[in-house]
C-alpha cells in the first residue's frame, strides 16, 4: 500500500511537471504569433503565407526547444526554465513603418507574454485565499516542493485554480525576461538594434552567429540568476501579491 501511495505521488507529481512544460510550449507559440501577427498587421504576409499565422501547435513546435530542453531543465529541478517555438518568419522590407516596424514586431511577443502573466497573476491575487497560504504555495512552487503543492491542492478547487494560476503567470515572466535580453538572437537584440546607429547594427548583427554559445555560457556562468531572477521575482510578487 505504501508503494502504491508512493507512486501515486509521483505520478501527480509528474503532472505538474507536464502541465508546467504545456505552458511554456503554449506560451512560446502565443509569442511566435504575436510576431506574426504584429507582422501582418503592418504589412507583411510572410507568416501568413507561409502557415505560420496561426495557434496550431504543429506549425510552431520545435523538437529540441520546445520539448526535449524544457522536459530535462524541469527533471534536473534547475531552478531555470528554457525554451522556444520556431521563429515566425517576416520580411522587415515589407513593414508599413521601415523605422519603427522591426522595434514593433519585437515587442509583439513579450508583450504577449506580460498580459498573459498579468491576467493570471491578478486572478491569483483576486483569489479568496489567506495571504499565508498564498505565499507558502508560491514558495512551494518557486523552489521545486510540488508534493507541498499536492497535498494542499487535494480537495480545494481554489487553491488548485491559485495554482495553476501562478504557474501561467511565472513562466510567461520568464519567458518576456529572458526574450528582452539583448542577446542575438532574442528579441532584446532586436528592440536594442533599433536604436543604434547602421554601422554599430552592422557590427552586433555579426554576433548572431555566436548568440545560442553566449546564452548557454552565461547559463552555465549562472549570470541569469543575478539579472532575471530579481526582476522575474519583483513583478511576479507584483502582480501575484505574494
Amino acid at each position: 500500500m505504501f508503494k502504491n501511495y508512493k507512486l501515486k505521488i509521483i505520478n501527480l507529481t509528474m503532472l505538474i511537471t507536464i502541465f508546467i512544460i504545456v505552458v511554456l510550449i503554449i506560451s512560446a507559440i502565443f509569442h511566435e504569433y504575436a510576431h506574426g501577427w504584429v507582422a501582418y498587421k503592418l504589412g507583411d504576409n510572410t507568416a501568413k503565407d507561409m502557415g505560420r499565422l496561426t495557434l496550431n501547435p504543429i506549425a510552431h513546435l520545435d523538437p529540441v526547444g520546445s520539448i526535449l530542453l524544457p522536459l530535462l531543465l524541469v527533471l534536473s529541478k534547475t531552478g531555470f526554465i528554457l525554451g522556444w517555438a520556431k521563429p515566425v518568419p517576416y520580411n522587415p522590407y515589407n513593414l508599413r513603418d521601415q523605422k519603427y516596424g522591426d522595434l514593433k514586431v519585437a515587442m509583439g511577443g513579450p508583450a504577449t507574454n506580460f498580459l498573459i502573466a498579468l491576467f493570471f497573476g491578478l486572478l491569483a491575487r483576486l483569489l479568496p485565499l489567506a495571504q499565508g497560504t498564498k505565499s507558502y504555495l508560491a514558495t512551494s512552487f518557486m523552489v521545486g516542493n510540488y508534493d507541498q503543492l499536492l497535498t494542499q491542492m487535494q480537495g480545494s478547487y481554489i487553491t488548485s485554480v491559485f495554482v495553476l494560476a501562478v504557474i501561467i503567470c511565472f513562466v510567461n515572466l520568464l519567458l518576456m525576461i529572458f526574450n528582452l535580453l539583448p542577446i542575438p538572437p532574442l528579441d532584446g537584440s532586436k528592440i536594442f538594434l533599433s536604436f543604434l546607429p547602421y554601422n554599430a547594427q552592422v557590427k552586433f548583427h555579426q554576433l548572431e552567429a555566436y548568440g545560442f554559445f553566449i546564452i548557454i555560457i552565461l547559463l552555465w556562468l549562472g549570470v541569469f540568476s543575478y539579472v532575471v531572477y530579481p526582476i522575474l521575482l519583483f513583478l511576479f510578487s507584483l502582480m501575484v501579491g505574494v
